[in-house]
């Protein structure tokens, strides 16, 4: 695991408990807030998941 994955994935959960505030307090724009941030740690993380596959492949044809 590398720390795109690891921060992409820290990302999503503050989204996820930022969207769920949002919702508990009737705060639309808080509740965005959340939405984005858990696309962008997903984003985050698939770059990781990249790079780890990059470097997978790398091993094996070693």
């Amino acid at each position: 695991m590398n720390k795109d994955q690891v921060k992409g994935t820290v990302e999503k959960v503050k989204g996820k408990a930022n969207e769920a505030v949002g919702r508990a307090t009737n705060n639309p724009a808080r509740e965005l807030k959340g939405d984005v941030q858990q696309e962008v740690g997903q984003t985050r993380k698939d770059v990781g998941d990249m790079k780890e596959a990059v470097k997978d492949s790398q091993k094996r044809k070693h």
